[in-house]
């Protein structure tokens, strides 16, 4: 199979899903080794596809359609209530952009993140080249954003810089900050950044209909979402 601009995509074999533990998945991967591959991320992004490491890749499940792609166009965004509470709680933090290193003080956040999040799930048990190739990608445009309180690091959002868009590639924070909505505040100041560069769209990567860790997507809005065709400015589910 290929695109409009010549590049291979594969199919996958089935691999234990990572939303859900009693489900299989399979995925579509763009050529990772095709040195166009830069150039159409950004038009793959508009096609539902998401960068992992060095794979651009989106779900492609026999029977299932679970997860949706979903983006928050810039222009139209207005913080709601709650939004305006998460920036007001961590106006006292500062947010710069960093180049996308590892360091010993990121990856240890990382670390306790995922050991508070994710035990038991098998990326709990990170090493840093599995930091570095989960975040890290040698051909894309990838910034960290930081957030400090009196140079203490709270979170790390990291986000891909496009053309046209941003897209929220990962973010992990302190665990004992949990109640300031450091994942939220991300969000938003992804939003901010992409509205200061005069970009149009930022990518959220996939919406799950149900899933306790992908529902607070949906309060980003108004939120796109993607029907394999088109974008749909409509609510997803």
């Amino acid at each position: 199979m290929g695109t409009q601009q010549g590049i291979r995509i594969f199919h996958t074999a089935e691999h234990a899903c990572g939303y859900w533990r009693d489900r299989v998945a399979r995925d579509l991967v763009l050529d990772p080794v095709d040195p166009a591959l830069p150039v159409v991320y950004g038009p793959a992004l508009a096609m539902g596809f998401r960068r992992s490491g060095g794979h651009v890749y989106k779900p492609h499940c026999d029977g299932c359609r679970a997860c949706i792609p979903v983006r928050v166009p810039v222009a139209d965004f207005v913080p709601n209530r709650a939004q305006r509470r998460c920036l007001a709680r961590n106006a006292d933090l500062s947010v710069d952009w960093v180049p996308p290193l590892r360091t010993e003080e990121l990856f240890s956040l990382y670390r306790r993140y995922l050991e508070a999040r994710h035990a038991g799930g098998g990326m709990d048990t990170a090493a840093p080249a599995d930091f570095d190739q989960f975040l890290a990608c040698a051909w894309s445009r990838t910034e960290f954003l930081e957030f400090r309180r009196d140079g203490e690091l709270l979170a790390v959002a990291a986000t891909d810089v496009l053309p046209t868009s941003l897209s929220a590639v990962y973010t992990f924070f302190e665990p004992a900050q949990a109640r300031r909505g450091l994942g939220s505040f991300a969000i938003l100041s992804q939003i901010a950044q992409a509205r200061r560069l005069g970009l149009a769209h930022v990518y959220l990567g996939f919406w799950l209909d149900g899933h306790p860790k992908m529902d607070y997507k949906r309060r980003f809005r108004p939120l796109q979402w993607f029907d394999g065709r088109e974008w749909q400015q409509s609510e997803p589910g």
